[in-house]
């Protein structure tokens, strides 16, 4: 049995197909009575568009690339709520790639979206050549969401303002009573705006000499490795600050292990508000990075760069909070 055409759904509905069209493109040009009629007739047909030709004939296959930088960072899971639900209200869908993975298979990480004509692309966190989106920003739009990198003219910037968080969480540490408070450093533009904030606060209120930052990779070992590092000094931090929220799970997991009991002992805060510090067993003191806002932005950005394409790219940055939760106390 063949599936129904738009031809059908026009006879069904006693329509024309153009009138058809109109429906199914959500025109505003066509009385709600036939508009009624014609998604009644798609009902009863079971009707689907056909994607391909409707591409074809748009010059559009109405597909959004977002190329992760890695799928397994739970911060990503909000930011894709948000820029999803605005690219699904203007029509588009989404394709998601991992571009850690395709490097992993010395692919391009940009290749398979320009293989599939996508009308433009999202790229979410760290990568490690933004020179890499040039040629990709010739051709599409381009929004980077949730990082700070260096990026091509032409390419939006939307992302969380990490000098700020950063500063808050430390200030809001100091204002413990905290003195010696360590930070446990990420990597890229992000990992060294929230590092710069921390130390500049420190040194803003006199504690220059307390500074300490260790090396981290943003995971959770890592985090575990730094917070051991830190806590076998003789000068042990009371307070420490991770770059991210899975960082400071496994500074959690060093206290612990060592006999310190959180936060008590010792204070621990992370970054990004993902739903890991929200688990009522860690209920992490962090930074709400705004990651849905930030989507939202992104799509909004890259909606209107499909409207009218060209211009100078821009840097939008949105505010984050603090959210004091049960890893932070006063110092004893």
């Amino acid at each position: 049995m063949r599936p129904p055409t738009i031809r059908d759904v026009a006879e069904r509905a006693g329509v024309s197909k153009s009138l058809v069209s109109l429906v199914l493109r959500g025109s505003d040009q066509v009385r709600p009575e036939k508009r009624e009629a014609v998604l009644r007739a798609v009902r009863d047909l079971g009707y689907r568009p056909n994607a391909a030709a409707r591409s074809l004939s748009e010059k559009r296959t109405r597909t959004i690339g977002v190329l992760l930088n890695d799928l397994r960072n739970p911060w990503f899971v909000d930011l894709l709520d948000g820029l999803n639900s605005l690219l699904h209200a203007g029509g588009l869908r989404m394709l998601l790639a991992d571009a850690r993975l395709n490097r992993r298979t010395g692919q391009d990480p940009a290749d398979p979206f320009l293989e599939l004509g996508v009308d433009g692309l999202v790229v979410v966190g760290t990568l490690p050549d933004p020179a890499a989106l040039e040629a990709v920003a010739e051709r599409m739009p381009v929004v980077l969401a949730g990082a700070r990198e260096p990026v091509p003219p032409g390419v939006d910037v939307v992302a969380g303002d990490d000098e700020r968080g950063a500063r808050l969480v430390t200030e809001h540490l100091i204002g413990l009573g905290h003195r010696r408070i360590a930070h446990i450093a990420g990597y890229g533009a992000v990992g060294e705006l929230r590092r710069r904030s921390f130390e500049a606060t420190m040194r803003r209120h006199g504690l220059a000499d307390h500074v300490v930052v260790e090396a981290g990779d943003m995971t959770e070992e890592g985090g575990y490795r730094a917070t051991v590092r830190l806590l076998n000094r003789p000068d042990r931090p009371t307070a420490v600050f991770a770059v991210n929220d899975i960082a400071c799970v496994g500074a959690l997991s060093a206290a612990e292990e060592l006999g310190l009991r959180v936060p008590r002992d010792l204070s621990v805060a992370g970054y990004d508000d993902t739903s890991i510090s929200r688990l009522r067993h860690l209920w992490l003191t962090t930074v709400d990075n705004a990651s849905h806002e930030v989507g939202r932005r992104a799509a909004r950005l890259l909606l209107d760069r499909l409207e009218t394409p060209g211009g100078a790219g821009e840097l939008h940055l949105v505010a984050p909070t603090l959210e004091i939760r049960g890893t932070s106390g006063a110092l004893g």
